[in-house]
């Protein structure tokens, strides 16, 4: 996994209960697939004893990520974002 995504969503599964006080809901977006999202949240358990709490949703086209300007429009697919 990249550390990126699974550091920042456990870090935002355990400020949830803030999010939530402000009646904020909290979303995740994934350019990878659905079936990516169950082992990350295993990882996100096993590494930062946490659970995710929000639903994550899959962008595999990166449809909404572009709309968003979420990902470099020079990105290489073939490389990390």
């Amino acid at each position: 996994f990249t550390p990126v995504c699974t550091t920042e969503l456990g870090f935002t599964a355990k400020l949830k209960p803030e999010f939530d006080k402000r009646g904020v809901k909290v979303l995740g977006l994934s350019v990878d697939k659905l079936e990516d999202h169950a082992g990350w949240a295993k990882d996100i358990e096993e590494t930062q004893g946490t659970a995710l709490n929000f639903p994550l949703l899959a962008d595999t086209d990166g449809s909404v990520a572009r709309k968003y300007d979420m990902i470099h429009p020079n990105a290489d697919n073939s490389l990390t974002l």
